[in-house]
């Protein structure tokens, strides 16, 4: 990867003269189904320029619980966009009955419903896979009645992985997604939004007034273009690697994993009172690995390509002596 970097072709994206950069949007638009795609820092900037896209000021969002656009953006779409949160469903997944209960009446004294946002997989929830065909339900029963529909798939390719559905099925059902590059790929920046043409053009528009704009920035996108055509087909490692580890630490006095949401990537891993998860996270930290809690007796275990098989066991091995030396201190 770091080879492609250097002999990346340069130009000025902000003129449009990146061919690198170019090429790299024209393969996401390819891979997602959609007319085109635009090139941006992260995976919040493409999440939060579809929600710019839309909706206006004082409208109302329905996302999952725990959903990304609202936990982990900074309160981005308040501040960039005006727009409140509405939760649909528990865990992360919803259908299309709970999206519809948290639909305002169309009047003066409500917000305006205009958008709808899924998450696949979803982070929170442990990189669970949100079932295609709710997914399909939920965008038809949003368009019936006037909303928008945008996918948050800064996983999507272990989605593909896990359901053998290419990424434009997944994507089909949606207006707009948002693709990362160096989730799960290993590029080390950078994020798509993919969505109509005419769209695209509006959100360069916005990326450069948020400061997006970036110059020679194929030296960025050579990095995620080789990570698109080098590093998708090995993703099931990664999820063997996650179900070696939940089976692991399940084991550990302490510790529990709901093995049957364990789908991906990711590892929930639950603490029992009085543990809580800083305080397990930082004695981990010590004996060398790094975990991040995510919720009081919550610590969230990602698995990628710089993990190798043994470095699972080694985790397991850190981490049950984390909990047992914490226990012992409670």
């Amino acid at each position: 990867m770091r080879e492609a970097i250097a002999r990346a072709e340069l130009g000025d994206d902000v003129f449009g003269e990146d061919p690198t950069v170019r090429a790299l949007e024209a393969e996401a638009a390819r891979i997602t189904g959609k007319e085109a795609a635009l090139f941006v820092t992260s995976g919040t900037m493409g999440n939060q320029l579809a929600i710019a896209l839309h909706t206006r000021p004082g409208d109302e969002v329905i996302v999952g619980d725990g959903a990304h656009v609202v936990f982990y953006e900074s309160g981005a779409g308040a501040a960039l966009s005006g727009v409140q949160f509405a939760i649909a469903g528990s865990g992360g997944l919803f259908d299309a009955d709970a999206m519809e209960e948290r639909i305002h009446p169309k009047a003066h004294w409500s917000p305006r419903s205009s958008l709808v946002c899924l998450e696949n997989t979803h982070n929170r929830a442990g990189g669970r896979v949100f079932p295609q065909a709710a997914a399909v339900a939920i965008a038809e029963r949003a368009r019936s009645r006037g909303l928008g529909v945008h996918l948050d798939g800064a996983r999507i390719w272990n989605a593909s992985a896990k359901t053998g559905l290419s990424v434009a099925e997944l994507a089909a059902p949606f207006d707009t997604v948002s693709i990362c590059f160096s989730k799960g790929l290993g590029a080390p920046v950078g994020s798509a939004l993919c969505a109509p043409r005419d769209w695209i053009e509006r959100a360069r528009t916005l990326r450069k007034r948020w400061g997006g704009g970036m110059r020679q920035a194929g030296i960025l996108a050579a990095g995620a273009l080789f990570a698109l055509e080098h590093h998708r087909e090995r993703l099931g490692e990664d999820h063997d690697k996650a179900r070696r580890f939940a089976e692991g630490i399940a084991k550990a006095p302490g510790a529990s994993v709901d093995l049957a949401k364990v789908e991906t990537n990711i590892v929930n891993v639950d603490l029992e009172a009085p543990l809580t998860a800083e305080a397990v996270a930082d004695a981990a930290r010590l004996r060398g690995l790094a975990i991040n809690p995510s919720g009081p007796r919550r610590l969230r275990a990602v698995m990628h390509l710089d993990v190798l098989p043994d470095d699972v066991d080694r985790a397991v091995a850190i981490l049950a002596a984390a909990i047992a030396d914490t226990r012992g201190k409670a």
